[in-house]
């Protein structure tokens, strides 16, 4: 057996790094990677697991299995949420048989198998960021992992010292875990538990009360009562009828308020007329090498298509020109030709993404994202930005938002005053230590006709950061991205689908527009009126309506994760309570004995 497994293991890496030599010939020829990054990944997951699969760890290696498979196969793009409320119970059961076998200290395997399972999910549902740079793909899924195994211990050791907690040290420790991880530097909440029905947006329509937070709280909750349902077999028939009725209710009330709203709501306010364009240039390769000539007779010619007099509002996609300073914004090369289309149209306000610099005065301090370059011999400081700019019919100037939400490695490095040796990967994304400037609060692009807001990809990933945008007035959310660095693979369907959930927590309409798809008009109820093909030139016109009203969700945010994290830090203090007090009264019992 132990021959079987070493076998296994050696065929299993050498599929591994097969397909790391064809990604490599790929990446000389400069061509994309695809779905490759995954069968490698799964390929060094199951070499791993079959060295550990010995007969002792075989039980708890197959529930690590199950867990991974469930919250994998029950993930976006995937409609398939309903395995999300059994995707922990194996993870719950496992904790358990490490309790209650009582071989001394179990933290370190509970930490050891929790990393296994999240490993597992996170490869089956990011191994698309590998597309974008191939270390900080790796970095991204072992470190994720690693944090997520952070709460399970913590639930582990509050379980061992205060039993009667139960679930409850579950529920507040992993959605602290969330709120944190939407609003620290090191942020990656792709796999925050609410954007799991992001696919089915049907059953999410609460989101407008509690936003993810609210997902999260329903499907861990759904764990938590299975798993009692499993582990209490044996209770009495009259509290066992109870449990049923307990977890049905939990189950199925959230679902049918969520479809009751679905079916009664009304999308409110009056139409605007918008067109998308979705130019289709390749990230990696392509768009460097194309012309900027090119480039804009593609996106003008493409827009021209679906103009008309009455088009309210023209969307180009993230970052489509940059290498010029914001005070020249307009007026020179790149951009002068988009001023001009905008001003061919009477009602028009065209919205795109760059990404220009800006040089400061000599006098000018500082700031974090400061660079310093030689310039005619002379040293200049700059800042670079990723933006978005408005540009309005007969009105002369733009309005300017900088991308406030950056992304870490590839926009800015995260505590890199702690983290200066990270610089290597910062470079494999493209990045800089300095990263991109921005002014902290999000800006609201305003005109006689409406107010929008501008969402430059990552940020719309943050409920409460673009409720930001509706509570200061936004009446439409535009959607700028680029996510053609992830090839065609489940990244880009994801990513659409979150927008989904901020069309509902806000009630608000959405145009997207992603320079090589998918872009897209959403309803105010999450719907995808109108979406274009992916690797396709497309453009898209719809009426979109505009909604000023805001919801709770709007007014208050992500109520539930702070209250979460309060539960938390109260759940964490009894804890280090009880384990002190048991160390401390431990020695004076056993000499009273």
């Amino acid at each position: 057996m132990p021959n079987r497994r070493l076998l296994l293991s050696i065929a299993l890496l050498l599929i591994a790094l097969y397909v790391a030599y064809d990604m490599w010939q790929l990446h000389a020829a400069e061509q994309l990677w695809g779905y490759r990054p995954l069968y490698a990944f799964g390929a060094l997951y199951g070499a791993v697991l079959a060295l550990l699969w010995t007969p002792e760890r075989r039980g708890r290696l197959a529930l690590v299995l199950a867990a991974a498979g469930l919250l994998t196969v029950g993930w976006p793009p995937q409609p398939l949420f309903p395995l999300l409320f059994v995707g922990f119970v194996p993870l719950l059961l496992l904790e358990k048989d490490l309790a209650d076998a009582r071989t001394g200290s179990s933290k370190a395997k509970v930490f050891g198998y929790a990393f296994l399972t999240f490993v597992g999910w996170n490869i089956g549902t990011t191994y698309w960021v590998a597309n974008t740079a191939l270390v900080a793909g790796i970095f991204a899924i072992l470190a994720n992992s690693a944090l997520m195994s952070v709460p399970v211990v913590l639930y582990h050791q509050t379980r061992k010292l205060m039993p009667k907690v139960g679930i409850l040290g579950m529920l507040g420790y992993w959605l602290s875990w969330e709120y944190l991880h939407l609003n620290w530097e090191v942020t990656w909440p792709w796999l925050t538990l609410g954007n799991g029905l992001a696919a089915v947006p049907a059953v999410a329509q609460w989101y407008e009360y509690t936003g993810v937070f609210g997902g999260s709280l329903w499907i861990l909750g759904a764990n938590g009562l299975l798993f009692k349902l499993y582990t209490e077999r044996d209770l009495p028939a009259r509290r066992r009828r109870f449990r049923y009725l307990e977890t049905g209710a939990v189950l199925l009330l959230p679902l049918l308020f969520s479809l009751v709203l679905y079916a009664t709501h009304e999308e409110r306010g009056p139409g605007s007329e918008i067109v998308v364009v979705q130019p289709n240039y390749e990230p990696h390769y392509q768009k460097r090498t194309v012309p900027v000539a090119e480039q804009q007779r593609n996106f003008i010619g493409l827009a021209k298509q679906q103009l008309t007099p009455q088009t309210d509002y023209l969307l180009l996609p993230e970052t489509i020109f940059g290498g010029f300073d914001t005070l020249q914004i307009g007026r020179e090369g790149r951009t002068r030709p988009l001023r001009a289309l905008a001003d061919e149209y009477p009602n028009l306000k065209l919205v795109t993404g760059l990404s220009p610099y800006h040089v400061l005065a000599p006098d000018a301090p500082s700031t974090f994202a400061t660079r310093t370059r030689e310039r005619n011999g002379a040293p200049m400081r700059f800042e670079g930005y990723n933006a978005a700019v408005q540009f309005e019919s007969g009105r002369p100037g733009y309005q300017l938002h900088l991308k406030t939400k950056l992304v870490p490695g590839a926009e800015f490095l995260p505590y890199k005053d702690a983290l200066f040796f990270m610089k290597p990967l910062v470079d494999q994304l493209g990045g800089s230590l300095e990263g991109l400037g921005h002014l902290g609060v999000p800006t609201l692009f305003t005109s006689a006709h409406a107010t929008v807001a501008p969402i430059i990809c990552y940020e719309s990933v943050y409920g409460q950061y673009v409720t930001k945008y509706v509570y200061g007035g936004a009446e439409l959310l535009f959607i700028m991205t680029n996510d053609g660095w992830w090839d065609e693979t489940a990244g880009h369907r994801q990513h659409l689908q979150y927008a989904s959930l901020r069309a509902i927590e806000n009630r608000r309409s959405i145009a997207r527009s992603a320079n090589t798809g998918i872009s897209a008009f959403i309803s105010q109820r999450g719907d995808i009126l109108e979406r274009t093909a992916y690797d396709e030139a497309a453009v898209l016109r719809g009426t979109l309506q505009r909604n000023d009203r805001r919801t709770i969700y709007t007014r208050y945010g992500d109520l539930l994760g702070r209250f979460a994290c309060f539960l938390g830090v109260i759940l964490l203090l009894q804890m280090i309570a009880k384990g002190w007090m048991r160390r401390n009264t431990a020695p004076s019992d056993a000499s009273a004995r």
